[in-house]
């Protein structure tokens, strides 16, 4: 069946791409310096590719020995570009008689999810209204402009200041939703432009690094949920997440921390710290650590803007403390939009499921109305963002009714929350998680 391992490293051109494979060899394939992918029943070496890989080493890694081809198609908008950089990658195909998808997955969902996506792009879903984004970049900079005015012209007494500062934490946290448009190149059909407008608005805009928010973010769409590979679920100890985790560190007599309380000190060490401390701490680690200049350079011209504004009115002292509750009202606004949507869902091990399943188990949606749709920067319709990271989020309430219809003909679970809702289940999934390990730690 074309010998597998041996042919790692096709010799020559006139050889590349000649192999056939079967899924057993291919998942041979899926250590770190050995790795193979399908994409639409094409094999790829991409050992030495992983290095280079724009979305980082990480992100390609996690579907080494597996079928990417619906990961390649949810990230790629220019698919015909992408694809000359796969070329020289190829070593050869599936045998005829194996099946296109791997790991038992569920034909008729792999399919039914690949029709979908040819129904919303004839529909024109993936087609962007300017005017929506220029509205919303307008809408930052007018929040920046009247909190500047705001002190200039009331002063820096407490009142002041205290709405100077929510009107900078709520143009703070839209930048993030716009700088997340940009970073999923949903905005501009050439991703160039996608990447200069990102790096202008979480770089200038909000003082962070677009490539580390890539290298982060794409590997949380990849494989939502999903422990080691899932970043957002990295909790460094902090917290256990899910139904699984909790007894594995129960069992282990793990306790790093007082876990059946978790739900308690979520308050405490989640929403306010996130931004202001873990965020921050590892931007700049990130950036220095990986010389990357480019983006420094954006989050200084931030920071240089702030403090020319704000240093006349409160000196430097003044100013490092606005900013620093500034990034504490921001956190809490994203650590609670960003996780209705997923620490309630199932939180595992890599199960290799298909695309549609694995980002239906990982996410739900929250009702649309126009504060929600405002608030969470359309990220009430998660379940269409992790299913189509590229399309523009003004399309999602369009495309809502077609992924349902698919999910409900095929038996895959589709929650819809009210926003209170969402905000509870975070705290019961934590409180529930913890008295899973409570249970396993005495008892097993």
């Amino acid at each position: 069946m074309g010998g597998g391992g041996k042919q790692t490293e096709p010799k020559s051109n006139g050889e590349r791409g000649c192999g056939v494979y079967t899924w057993e060899e291919v998942q041979r394939h899926s250590h770190r310096g050995d790795q193979w992918l399908v994409i639409e029943r094409k094999v790829y070496n991409v050992t030495d590719w992983v290095k280079r890989h724009p979305g980082g080493i990480r992100l390609i890694s996690h579907y080494a020995g597996e079928d990417a081809t619906d990961a390649f198609a949810a990230f790629h908008p220019e698919p015909d570009f992408v694809r000359k950089f796969l070329k020289p990658l190829l070593i050869g195909e599936l045998a005829p008689s194996e099946p296109s998808q791997d790991r038992q997955k569920n034909a008729a969902i792999v399919q039914a999810f690949r029709t979908l996506r040819e129904e919303v792009e004839r529909e024109g879903l993936f087609q962007t209204q300017p005017l929506f984004f220029c509205l919303h970049l307008g809408h930052i900079l007018l929040l920046e402009a009247l909190a500047l005015l705001l002190v200039w012209n009331w002063g820096t007494g407490w009142i002041p200041t205290l709405l100077c500062a929510m009107i900078l934490a709520t143009s703070q946290s839209q930048a993030g939703w716009l700088q997340h448009d940009f970073g999923h190149l949903s905005v501009f059909k050439k991703s160039c432009w996608n990447h200069l407008l990102h790096k202008f608005v979480i770089g200038h805009l909000k003082g962070a690094s677009a490539n580390w928010w890539n290298h982060r973010h794409f590997q949380h769409h990849a494989k939502p949920n999903i422990f080691s590979k899932d970043p957002d679920v990295n909790m460094l100890h902090t917290f256990v997440l899910g139904k699984i985790q909790p007894v594995e560190y129960g069992i282990k007599k793990l306790k790093y921390l007082p876990y059946h309380h978790q739900h308690q000190y979520f308050f405490f060490i989640g929403p306010p710290m996130l931004i202001p401390v873990y965020f921050h701490i590892q931007i700049m680690h990130t950036m220095f650590s990986r010389r990357d200049w480019v983006d420094l350079a954006w989050s200084m011209t931030y920071y240089l803007r702030y403090f020319c504004c704000y240093v006349p009115f409160y000196g430097f002292f003044g100013s490092m403390m606005l900013i620093s509750f500034v990034r504490f009202l921001e956190s809490h606004w994203f650590v609670w939009v960003t996780q209705m949507n997923h620490i309630p869902m199932d939180i595992d091990h890599e199960k290799h499921q298909d695309w549609l399943t694995m980002q239906l188990n990982a996410t739900c949606n929250i009702e649309q109305s126009f504060f929600n749709d405002w608030f969470s920067g359309h990220l009430n319709f998660q379940i269409e963002h992790h299913l189509f990271p590229t399309m523009p989020r003004h399309n999602y309430w369009r495309a809502a009714p077609l992924v349902r219809a698919v999910c409900e003909k095929h038996g895959v679970p589709y929650q819809v929350k009210t926003l209170w809702q969402g905000f509870c289940d975070v705290v019961g999934s934590l409180k529930e998680s913890g008295e899973l390990w409570l249970d396993a730690y005495l008892h097993k």
